[in-house]
C-alpha cells in the first residue's frame, strides 16, 4: 500500500512537470505589428478630447469610446457633472466629430 501511494506521487509530480515545461514550449513569442498599413490611434485621441470636454462643463470623464455613426468617425463621450445641492451626479453623454 505504501508503494502504490509513492507511485502515485510520483507519477503527479512527473504529469505536473511535464505540463510546465509542455506550456513553456507553446508560448509563443510576442511579434510586432506590421508598419506597413496605417496605425489608428483612435481611443487616446477619443480618451483626449473626453479630457477636454470634461473639463468645458465642468465634469469628470466617464468613458470616451469611438463609434461610426452615419459614416463618420465619432467620439462618444460620457461625463459626470456634479449635482447641485447635495444630489447625485448627472450622466452627460457628448458625440464629438473624430477629426
Amino acid at each position: 500500500m505504501k508503494t502504490l501511494r509513492s507511485h502515485i506521487r510520483t507519477a503527479t509530480l512527473a504529469l505536473a512537470a511535464a505540463g510546465l515545461f509542455a506550456s513553456q514550449a507553446i508560448a509563443l513569442p510576442v511579434t510586432q505589428p506590421s508598419v506597413d498599413g496605417p496605425v489608428v490611434l483612435a481611443a487616446s485621441d477619443c480618451y483626449a478630447i473626453g479630457q477636454q470636454v470634461a473639463a468645458q462643463n465642468g465634469g469628470t470623464l466617464a468613458k470616451a469610446s469611438q463609434a461610426t455613426r452615419g459614416g463618420q468617425q465619432v467620439c462618444i463621450i460620457v461625463v459626470l457633472v456634479p449635482g447641485k445641492d447635495g444630489q447625485r451626479p448627472r450622466r452627460s453623454e457628448i458625440v464629438v466629430p473624430l477629426n
